[in-house]
Parts: structure tokens; sequence; C-alpha cells
């Protein structure tokens, strides 16, 4: 003999000679002989290890005490219990206990990978990812939604779920903010021979996300080829001083030609320009030598002109004071003043009032 005591919140099934027999409620009970007491706990799923479930429920007493749910194939049930999401049941019959708490159940269709807008997005934070597939499309961002590599639509940003049912789900993302595009150090023959290295930006973004991916093949490298062309159409009509002298007029002509593949290329071209030109060596250092020679011409004929504007006021000057004896003595009391300010003491000897004499000193030195 064997005692089993059966708590408030617990229900035990009666077997006899293994055949199910009754539901049990709280209380003590002896088994002997061919009986045996199974134990479910009213917080847990109504289940048995020696019987199915529809032998038990077949009780009316189990009946009535237990809430009953059956999901079909492709199908998914929310269990929620006492209002708050509880779990995910998947396909078959389950059933729970109803004693204490309230159950309640959501049936969801998953035939399609697309989620119900009934379905509660915090739903998904709380089930096994195994259920579901999740996508983030970033504020930047547009993709492309794919159900078994066949295009469905285009994703704006968000985040966004769908349900895991053998449907293969593929998300391409296309990045919508305005693109740079380099292209470094291409070496171009000018008309006359003369071999540069040009570095070259051109800015886009994409405006058709599905046919330039359908359509074409490696967008990005097709945009790059049509560029490294008309910088070579430009360049190989010019010779190199029309070049460095016209820089814009080649941005502008490639940009032109750029706008021209817009449509084809399925992107807005925003603008595009020349950064560098980098020239051979040897054509640097003479170009060097060029500028350095005009340079120094510039300066000799800066100071040639300085020189004659100094000589032509020293004459004009010359002239007025011949004309204007005051004039002259004014002059000479400047210098005068000039040597008082820079000398510390004067000696004089010899007759006349020291304003003469200084005016002779000066006369002398001047002779």
């Amino acid at each position: 003999m064997k005692k089993i005591i059966i708590n408030e919140n617990q229900r035990g099934f009666l077997f006899k000679n293994g055949k199910y027999v009754k539901m049990l409620t709280a209380g003590k009970y002896f088994t002997f002989g061919g009986k045996n007491i199974e134990v479910s706990e009213l917080d847990q799923a109504v289940m048995s290890k020696i019987c199915a479930l529809d032998i038990i429920l077949n009780d009316k007493a189990v009946a009535n005490a237990v809430s009953v749910i059956e999901v079909a194939d492709e199908e998914l049930a929310l269990h929620f219990v006492n209002g708050k999401f509880n779990s995910v049941l998947r396909h078959g019959k389950h059933a729970f206990w109803s004693v204490v708490d309230k159950h309640e159940y959501k049936i969801v269709d998953i035939s399609s990978p697309e989620v119900a807008g009934d379905v509660p997005e915090y739903i998904f934070s709380k089930i096994p990812a195994f259920y579901y597939t999740k996508v983030e499309v970033l504020e930047y961002q547009k993709a492309r939604l794919y159900f078994d590599q066949k295009l469905i639509r285009i994703l704006d940003a968000g985040t966004y779920y769908f349900w895991k049912n053998g449907v293969r789900i593929d998300v391409g993302f296309i990045d919508t903010r305005l693109t740079q595009m380099d292209i470094t150090g291409q070496e171009i023959l000018t008309r006359d021979k003369v071999s540069l290295r040009i570095n070259f930006v051109c800015n886009y973004r994409v405006t058709d996300y599905v046919r330039i991916l359908t359509e074409i093949d490696d967008f990005a490298e097709q945009l790059h080829v049509a560029a490294q062309l008309a910088l070579r159409e430009y360049v190989g009509k010019y010779k190199l001083d029309e070049i460095l002298e016209n820089k814009d007029q080649m941005s502008e002509f490639i940009f032109s030609k750029l706008k021209a593949k817009e449509k084809e290329l399925f992107v807005e071209i925003t603008d595009a320009g020349v950064k560098d030109i980098i020239l051979p060596g040897e054509i640097r250092e003479i170009m060097n030598t060029v500028l350095v020679a005009e340079k120094r011409a510039q300066a000799n004929v800066i100071t040639r002109r300085e020189e004659v504007a100094s000589t032509r006021s020293l004459l004009n000057t010359a002239k007025l004071m011949d004309e204007n004896k005051t004039l002259y003595k004014l002059k000479e009391l400047e210098y005068v003043e000039r040597i008082c300010e820079n000398v510390g003491n004067i000696n004089l000897n010899g007759n006349g009032d020291l304003l003469t004499q200084l005016t002779g000193i000066l006369r002398d030195n001047k002779s």
C-alpha cells in the first residue's frame, strides 16, 4: 500500500491495471493492488504518461475542469493565461486546467510567411526565434523582399517579422543615401602624348530599386566604366596646356556624359568633378622651372617699376627746390634736424652763427 497526497493546486488521475478510472481532487489516497495515481499540476498542461489525452478528456469531470484548444497544420495558437501571453502552441490538441486560471487562444495562420496585422509585435520578443524571421530595414535603406526567390515588394525603413513555414525568405538591401564613387589613378594620354594620372569623383543615388538588380549586372561597375570612357574621350582630344587651363570644362563634359546614362543605369547623378591631375615627374620639373622663371621676370619688372618711380620722384623734388629757394632752405633744415636727432654733441669753431656753420657742414658733406 502506498499513500499519495494531492494538494489543492493539483489533480490526480486514477488508473487500475493501466486503465483510466477517474479524476481525483485534493485529498489523501492509498494505492494497492493494480491501482496507480498520476498527479498533474494545475498550472501545467494536462497530460499523462500512461494514456492518451483524448481518453482523459472523455471523463466529464476532467472536461469540465479544463480548457481545450486544437491547432491545425499551418497554424499556431497564441496562448494567453489571465490576459497575459504565455506560450505558442503548435499543431495538435492541447488542454490546460481552468480551475484557477483563465485560458484564451488566438489562432494564427502561418500558411503564408506574412504576419497578419492583428498579431501584436511584442509577441515576437517572447517566442523562440525558430518560429519567425526578423528583418530590420534602417532609415537610409530600402529592402527587396523575396519569397522562394520571387520578388514580393519593397520594404521601407522599419522592423518586419515573417513566419517560418518552409518558404525561403530573402532580403536584398539598397542604400538610398547619396553615394560617392572614386575613380583614382586613371592613366590617360593627352593629344600631345603626355601621360596624365587623373582622380575623379562622382556622387549618385539609386532611383529604381528593383530594375537596377534585375536588368543590370553590377551597376556600380558600369557607372565606373562610363566615367572612365568619358575621361579618355575628353583627355584624348586636347593638349596638356589646354587641359590644365580648362579643368572645369573637363568636369562639365564628363558630368554631362554621365547624366545621359542615368535612365539606363537607374541612378541619379547629382554631381561629378576632377579632384586631381597628376603630371609625370619630368613634366612637373619642367613646369616648376617655367613657373620660377615667370615669377622672377615678374619680380624684375616690379623692381624696375619701383626704381623708375623713385627716380622720377627725386627728379621732381630737385626741380622744385631749384625753382624755389625757400623750399631748398626748408630741405636743408630738414636734414639738419635729422642730423641733430642722431648726434649727441656738436662742437663748432670759427665765425658765423650756429645755423650757418651747420649748413656749411651739410654742404661740405654733400660735395
